[in-house]
């Protein structure tokens, strides 16, 4: 599951986003306007000439109305059980080294999915409203703190608190402290 090199990762992305586009029927210059992403990057992207961030990830998904697992991850033909750790797909942000591991894809039965992330020491990622379905999220922080800012809403969290969210409203993660964080996040699609 894990590919292996970068440019792996990179040509799933671009496979992905290209699809999901195609599916909606976007152009190039209805998805640039819809993300606020140039059309010339996303095309970079498409054609694998550029490593996507996290938070560009994140305007492109918000823009196609998508949850951001939807272009990391290609969906499992039949739902498992077991998900072993060295199985779990990892993507690393080439700007931040902000690290997404896909714990457990989204389950058609429940509608839930789990996702880990780390963030380095004073690493910010930020994404808009999705333009679809906003869908809910719990965050849990298991090391070191993170600064949420939810809307018009700030949180500090410290290890072991918990918040609800959604994608309704723009949001932004920053690692507070010395040695960044790492948090869980289970999120639920909309039914």
């Amino acid at each position: 599951m894990n590919p292996d090199t970068p440019h792996d990762l990179d040509a799933g992305i671009a496979q992905r986003l290209l699809s999901l586009r195609q599916q909606r029927g976007l152009s190039l210059a209805d998805l640039a306007a819809a993300s606020g992403v140039s059309k010339a990057m996303i095309s970079r992207i498409e054609r694998v000439e550029s490593s996507p961030t996290a938070a560009l990830l994140g305007r492109l998904a918000a823009g196609l109305g998508v949850p951001l697992t939807d272009l990391l991850v290609a969906p499992e033909p039949a739902p498992k059980r077991l998900h072993r750790r060295a199985d779990q797909a990892l993507w690393r942000d080439p700007g931040q080294g902000y690290h997404r591991r896909q714990v457990a894809p989204l389950d058609p039965a429940t509608g839930v999915e789990l996702v880990e992330v780390e963030l380095p020491r004073a690493a910010q990622v930020a994404y808009p409203p999705w333009s679809g379905t906003p869908y809910a999220q719990r965050l849990l922080l298991l090391d070191g703190r993170l600064a949420v800012d939810y809307g018009d809403e700030h949180y500090e969290l410290d290890a072991g608190d918990c918040l609800d969210l959604a994608v309704d409203r723009t949001l932004a993660f920053r690692a507070l402290g010395v040695r960044g964080c790492r948090y869980l996040l289970v999120m639920a699609a909309p039914r």
